[in-house]
Formats: structure tokens, sequence, C-alpha cells
């Protein structure tokens, strides 16, 4: 049961990295740092596109308009903090 909790968590953790750097990816395509049009540029950005849209799209649908800002990810960073510290809190101390 442990390994199973250490398995989630890390998965946890990765997921959390890979919603950073799309964050960071699209501010560097907003301020026109990177350009899509290169092959691999585009590449990563659909990948991260891909891996984080399924679940920060129920977010957005909450969530009211903030004009330009997007605050999704934050609130998903936060979601996942909570199931981290759920997990690390309750759950461990019960598999011992």
């Amino acid at each position: 049961m442990r390994a199973l909790l250490d398995v989630i968590l890390l998965a946890l953790q990765l997921y959390t990295w890979i919603i950073i750097a799309a964050a960071v990816f699209s501010w560097l395509i907003a301020f026109n740092v990177v350009n899509t049009r290169n092959q691999f540029v585009g590449m990563i950005g659909e990948a991260l596109w891909r891996m984080t849209e399924p679940a920060l799209r129920p977010i957005r649908q909450v969530l009211p308009n903030f004009g330009g800002i997007d605050i999704s990810p934050i609130v998903l960073l936060l979601i996942i903090f909570f199931i981290q510290r759920v997990i690390v809190l309750y759950l461990y101390p019960a598999v011992f």
C-alpha cells in the first residue's frame, strides 16, 4: 500500500512541474520570446497543452472570467497540494 501511495505522490509532483512548465511556456509565447512556428517549439507547446488541458478545462468552466488572467493553473496546483497533504497526513499513518 505504501508503494502505491509513493507512486501517486511522485505522479502528483511530476504533474505539478508539468503545470508550471506549461504556464511558463504560455508566458513565453504571449510575450513573443519563442516562435511557435518553429517545429520543435510547437511540439513542446502541443505536448504541454495536451497534458494540462484535460485537468484545467473543468476548472476554467467553474471560475468566473477575470479578463485576460487565467488562474486555473494556480487553482489546480492548490488542489494537487491539498491531495498531497491528505495522503501524507492521513493515509501514510494508516499504512504503518
